[in-house]
């Protein structure tokens, strides 16, 4: 027994000499990450050639990491493995990989709800209360499924590879080039756009608080309306210095609780308060047929834009160690369903209470919390409005810092990638007062924004809807023509369709209607 070895591989005849063991690249991830610190631990070069322990009369054998397949599979024989890149244990998004199922719950609650839900009774002004209902139910469900989807996506067992953003998933799925054209842009977007929205929405709040609290008893003169815009920058600028995405898991915790706070403040009060006098549930009806029907696209464009945060799962994914036994995605998964289960609790009540309580009065501008104030800002406590504009701008700082993590980690990786070090701390203030004060810029800039809620939906709905079909399709490989096969590309031609009617019904709507187009004149 003395001389017999147990192992995957058939023995091989041993010679008299044997060749020197030739260097064995590590697999592209451990998916086990041990890197809690800045410090790899790794060569210098793009891979680790770690020393062989094979003694010289053996035959030498590739060790393949616990994850990928059960002890002498046919993958495992026919793997090849590829460089591991020591990039990740610098970077933001994957410096610490400590997360579970809580932090998970936190980070996709956080960015999962926000302002854009209390514009979802003005889609129902377009579709009414049937389809109004309908519609938002099917949106609902065709999201947590395409959530499911990435979420068992970020794991590949056949190469060891951790997908740990959404990028690098369509990189890997569509090639750099179609990933370039199709979802550069709506994933910016998804991280830039949405922290200049939140500047806009935030700083909005910031004035509505002050003007609430102080009434007409304070004699000290209220800032500007770019000045609240500068506040709220700075603030959100000196809360994103916290290193990684893990050591912002109690900031999501506190920006979760306060959104669904303010959701259900608002839809409470409107409720209490009582319908509006001479409330009306007819549905809009353009002057013509095809106005008509670019208002109803432009409705589902709407109510697409209240589903966010499929850019950001696969990051938050990236948090959490996996091996074998313990694969990331139960916990993950675990943490979705509670997050989602929460995020129905709050988008369900906004638009049916908001819609009883409003009806087609809703203000297509700010929604529900523009109408809190309109309609009832004499006779409702003004604790209680100064709590619902607290609430809203903390729950917008704490949303910023999650959603710029990615042009954070983008940044970073600039400098990672060229000096083969991590970034100073001096640099990575710089990178990240640099963003966000760019994004001031914007809100100062385009402080109409938040009228393209419908455009920007249809602009993002494929990499939330579609985008996940088109590449479980290509990376699991499901029987061709079986029910996955079909279901998956259907939904994901759909989204692809869907996406472009309502880009076009958006344009068009805006151009009938108008915007007023007020540049570096922050309202």
């Amino acid at each position: 027994m003395g001389d017999k070895e147990i192992g995957s591989f058939p023995t091989t005849p041993r010679t008299g000499s044997a060749a020197p063991t030739p260097p064995i690249s590590a697999p592209p991830s451990q998916l086990h990450s041990p890197s809690l610190t800045r410090s790899p631990l790794l060569s210098t070069d793009d891979h680790i050639q770690p020393a062989s322990k094979t003694p010289k009369s053996s035959t030498p054998r590739i060790r393949t990491p616990r994850f990928i397949t059960p002890l002498g599979s046919p993958i495992r024989r026919a793997l090849k493995l590829t460089r591991l890149d020591p990039h990740d244990a610098w970077l933001p998004i994957t410096e610490s990989r400590n997360g579970n199922a809580y932090y998970a719950a936190f980070h996709t609650l956080c960015s999962g709800i926000g302002i854009q839900a209390l514009v979802l009774p003005v889609a129902f002004t377009f579709l009414g209360w049937s389809w109004g209902i309908i519609t938002l139910t099917v949106a609902f469900i065709w999201q947590l499924y395409t959530l499911y989807l990435l979420v068992h996506l970020h794991e590949s067992p056949e190469t060891g590879m951790r997908y740990s953003r959404y990028l690098q998933l369509c990189n890997a799925t569509f090639g750099e080039k179609l990933a370039k054209w199709f979802a550069l842009f709506p994933i910016l977007y998804l991280s830039a756009g949405t922290c200049i929205t939140l500047i806009i929405i935030g700083a909005q709040s910031c004035r509505l608080f002050f003007n609430t609290v102080c009434g007409g008893t304070c004699s000290a003169q209220p800032p500007t309306n770019a000045e609240w815009y500068l506040i709220f920058t700075s603030a959100a600028v000196l809360l994103s210095q916290l290193p990684n995405l893990n050591s912002i898991a109690g900031v999501s915790l506190v920006g979760a609780i306060t959104a669904i706070a303010y959701c259900t403040l608002i839809w409470v009060i409107s409720v209490v308060e009582g319908r509006m006098p001479g409330v009306s549930y007819n549905p809009v009806k353009g002057r013509t047929e095809v106005i008509r029907i670019f208002d109803i696209l432009n409705a589902l464009g709407i109510i697409a834009f209240a589903f966010r945060g499929h850019n950001l799962i696969l990051e938050i994914q990236a948090t959490m160690p996996s091996d074998e036994k313990h694969p990331s995605r139960v916990p993950m998964w675990k943490g979705v369903k509670i997050a989602y289960t929460l995020v129905a609790m709050c988008l369900f009540p906004l638009a049916i209470a908001g819609y009883w309580a409003y009806g087609q009065m809703i203000p297509v501008d700010g929604g529900m919390l523009t109408a809190l104030f309109a309609f009832h800002g004499q006779d409702t406590s003004q604790f209680l409005l100064g709590l619902t504009s607290l609430c809203v701008i903390i729950s917008s700082l704490s949303s910023f810092q999650i959603y710029g993590m990615p042009a954070f980690d983008d940044m970073e990786s600039l400098y990672v990638k060229k000096k083969k070090e991590p970034s100073p701390w001096w640099l990575r203030l710089i990178f990240r007062a640099l963003f966000g004060y760019l994004c001031f810029f914007a809100a100062v800039a385009i402080p109409f924004l938040a009228s393209f809620a419908g455009l920007i939906g249809g602009i993002t709905l494929p990499v939330t809807l579609a985008y996940p079909c088109f590449m479980w399709v290509k990376v699991k490989k499901p029987k061709v023509y079986g029910p996955n096969w079909w279901l998956n590309w259907s939904l994901g031609l759909f989204g692809m369709a869907l996406s472009g009617l309502l880009i076009a019904a958006s344009l068009f709507v805006i151009i009938d209607n108008g915007v007023e187009f007020s540049f570096f004149n922050p309202a």
